[in-house]
């Protein structure tokens, strides 16, 4: 069975801030083959696809002073193509008794994606200690995959209802599956904002990549974002933006707006990616509005599409 996902981003540099650190890429997995000879009418050197076999949506957030975050965020999210378009092969053997060591692979590819910020901060002195998160999705119908390290989050939202498939690496996070901290103390903490675990920073030993996975149903949506969107959106407001607008690209647009309506003190990365169910009579077919723009509200045009 093969479903069609509809899938967007945007990116905004917010309110505040005067550059933007996060970075997203949504990519189609297609087989292909570079034809060189044939007899038929062909032209050398084309290259034919086959149909689509998986989707990857990924959301990275850099950390560091003056330029340095956005370069982490761009050096991982570069060295992520670079590896993945070497190794797409492994994205099409996802049969039962090779799971593990796809997984492995996925886990992998972060460690190298960090060292290799690593190793670009002994180069260039001056951005020594940057760092990125890193969420990576690889969706497969009707399986799901998420890779990630840092407080970039990514969501399954199913029946009006999201799930957050990931764990923050904060010591906030940390705090409170020790007990140390109540959970409503969390998003309030000085804590919230410090991170353990990221590609990059000051470490020099390996990072800890922790995997999840989900089998899809018809109907659900998939949203990767950076903290500069959940900060200011809990998950039954995410759940009903992404449930009831008429695109992903409608969803990502709306969901910056409100996150910059409400603070917009970060940069505001989402990335949406829904399989829709057959529309009925009743569904709506204009673009959602989840609520009335405020006339005080700044004008804000995220990037992407």
């Amino acid at each position: 069975m093969s479903v069609k996902i509809d899938c967007s981003g945007a990116t905004d540099t917010g309110r505040v801030r005067k550059n933007n650190q996060d970075q997203f890429l949504i990519a189609e997995l297609k087989k292909s083959m570079l034809v060189q000879a044939c007899s038929l009418p062909l032209e050398q050197q084309s290259r034919l696809f086959g149909n689509a076999q998986g989707h990857l949506l990924l959301v990275a957030d850099g950390m560091g002073g003056h330029a340095a975050g956005e370069r982490a965020s761009e050096l991982a999210v570069d060295y992520m193509i670079q590896r993945l378009l070497n190794s797409v092969h492994w994205f099409f053997r996802l049969e039962d008794d090779v799971e593990k060591d796809f997984l492995l692979h996925l886990q992998n590819l972060l460690q190298e994606a960090h060292q290799r910020i690593l190793d670009d901060g002994v180069v260039n002195v001056e951005n020594r200690g940057m760092g990125t998160t890193l969420t990576m999705a690889y969706a497969i119908w009707p399986r799901l995959y998420v890779v990630h390290a840092g407080d970039t989050r990514c969501y399954l939202i199913r029946d009006g209802q999201a799930e957050c498939m990931t764990r923050d690496h904060t010591l906030a996070r940390q705090l409170v599956e020790s007990g140390g901290m109540r959970p409503e103390e969390e998003a309030e903490s000085r804590w919230s904002n410090v991170l353990w675990n990221v590609l990059g920073g000051h470490g020099d030993g390996d990072i800890t990549v922790e995997v999840s996975k989900a089998t899809l149903q018809v109907g659900d949506a998939i949203m990767l974002c950076s903290d500069g969107l959940y900060r200011y959106l809990d998950e039954p407001a995410i759940a009903d933006i992404v449930s009831r607008a008429s695109s992903a690209a409608a969803a990502c647009d709306e969901l910056i707006r409100l996150a910059n309506l409400r603070g917009g003190e970060d940069n505001i990365t989402a990335v949406v990616g829904r399989y829709p169910r057959p529309l009925e009579a009743s569904d709506l077919d204009d673009d959602f509005v989840a609520a009335p723009r405020d006339p005080s509200d700044e004008d804000t045009k995220p990037q992407g599409g």
